[in-house]
């Protein structure tokens, strides 16, 4: 059994990884909340969980390791989006949630094994609710149910932050109904307008935080092994979480280890609107201001390059240099790979191990390199396919795709010879060059020489680009 080390949030530390239950290894990793596409650093997270899951069902088995990530369904964005657009919630909600699973499908993330959303669990968040004023946490006050901070002794641990500090940076302004300024909401009160469910404490709506507690709680248990997210949730969305959490179940210990991912950048700054380089997933698939679009496995591939522990810049050189490797290791195997062999392969050990050292993907990926400098292509396609940038079908259609397209460069060496012919006798080779300029565009390198037109598919090769003029 390969020894897995993970750099533990709550103890700062990284620590070999030892489950409650190797029959079935849990993790949760908080999901979006669904009002609109998802943007580029929302995928960070699941790329990096994706990993790991893969990794887990690697060590543990498929049937032992158990994935959750959440859907928050009922949240205040989403009522502006409704009351903004005349459009229901369920639609706006229905809508986004598919939109997610296609965009992260597209980046080679696996489907959680549970995927459930807030509004299904809100009977079990009001069942915590309840305990957590029974036993002292938590209090009601004009419709709110509050959590009080003060009744947890670890409350901000895991940022390494004092109460007193979080009240100094606490730029929010204090409800009057609070005991503490940095009490927070379990339950609030619901107009006719807003989404709402009947309650001990009259008709409202859940925080932000408890949805999640009684979530893993219900699916997970109340103790299990990895919690992960991105830092920006560390406080106060984990912080709350955990004391919430431990003090609904005093005997379990919520989660064992704490994973968070670090945050994205675009072009070295900040992504912002203001900055005009926020843009989704979807813009990033599809293309966006005149930029073409990037495949899943691209996107995968630059995320995959820096440590989820260090700040991830997306650069478009990242992004060329990204598909010109991918690109290569096809066009590599296209003619060499046994794909019903490689099935049969498991994932190389200095890759495992790799990922097993705290997700180093870094050095994953400097073992699919070396994979393809030492010609072992059915490994090679093995590994790829482990960690997520192709499915065997995917590997399938691409060689075939390939192969096809290949062979119609014959027709294209037969033109472009006869056009330049013609252009010998006539002195206008405007027509060639457009010819040799519409096969550069595609990726396709023309040689000219002694012995005629030569024509190479290089590793930008786009075959889709020649379609439109048939040769």
């Amino acid at each position: 059994m390969t020894v897995i080390k993970l750099t533990n949030s709550k103890t700062r530390k990284k620590e070999v990884f030892e489950p409650i239950d190797r029959n079935n290894v849990r993790m949760y990793v908080c999901g979006p909340t669904v009002y609109d596409r998802a943007h580029i650093g929302n995928a960070r997270p699941v790329i990096v969980f994706d990993v790991l899951y893969r990794l887990l069902r690697h060590e543990y088995g498929p049937d032992h390791a158990t994935y959750v990530r959440n859907f928050t369904d009922v949240d205040d964005k989403i009522n502006k989006k409704a009351k903004d657009t005349g459009r229901s919630i369920k639609e706006i909600t229905d809508e986004t949630m598919q939109w997610y699973l296609d965009d992260m499908r597209a980046v080679g993330a696996l489907d959680p094994d549970k995927m459930p959303r807030a509004t299904e669990f809100i009977g079990a968040m009001i069942s915590m609710i309840e305990g957590l004023i029974e036993s002292g946490h938590a209090y009601a006050a004009e419709g709110h149910v509050l959590f009080s901070v003060e009744s947890y002794k670890d409350y901000g641990k895991l940022s390494g932050r004092s109460i007193d500090d979080m009240i100094a940076g606490a730029r929010v302004e204090v409800a009057p109904y609070k005991r503490n300024p940095m009490d927070f909401v379990l339950w609030k009160p619901s107009s006719d307008d807003l989404p709402g469910w009947d309650s001990p404490w009259g008709r409202g709506r859940p925080g932000w935080h408890i949805e999640c507690s009684a979530m893993s709680y219900e699916l997970l248990g109340e103790t299990f092994d990895i919690h992960g997210g991105g830092n920006d949730l560390m406080f106060p969305h984990h912080e709350n979480e955990i004391a919430q959490s431990c003090c609904a179940h005093p005997q379990g210990g919520f989660a064992r280890y704490w994973l968070h991912n670090e945050m994205l950048q675009v072009e070295g700054k900040k992504m912002s609107k203001s900055l005009g380089n926020f843009f989704t997933v979807r813009d990033l698939l599809d293309g966006h201001d005149g930029m073409p679009g990037v495949p899943g496995e691209v996107i995968r591939y630059v995320f995959l390059s820096t440590h989820y522990t260090k700040p991830m810049d997306w650069t478009a050189e990242k992004a060329a240099g990204a598909a010109s490797r991918l690109d290569t290791y096809i066009k590599l195997m296209a003619n060499t790979v046994d794909l019903e062999n490689a099935k049969t392969l498991k994932p190389l050990p200095e890759i495992v191990d790799a990922l097993a050292d705290d997700l180093n993907t870094h050095a994953a990926l400097q073992g699919l390199n070396e994979l393809a400098n030492h010609a072992q292509w059915d490994e090679l396609a093995a590994n790829l396919v482990f960690l997520g940038f192709y499915t065997f079908e995917d590997l399938t259609q691409r060689f075939e795709s390939l192969n096809e397209a290949v062979s119609s460069l014959g027709s294209w060496k037969l033109r472009f010879e006869s056009e330049r012919e013609k252009a010998k006798a006539t002195k206008d080779f405007s027509r060639v060059d457009q010819l040799r300029n519409a096969l550069l565009d595609a990726g396709v390198e023309v040689n000219i020489g002694k012995e005629g037109v030569q024509l190479t598919p290089l590793p930008s090769f786009d075959p889709d680009l020649l379609k439109d003029l048939e040769p």
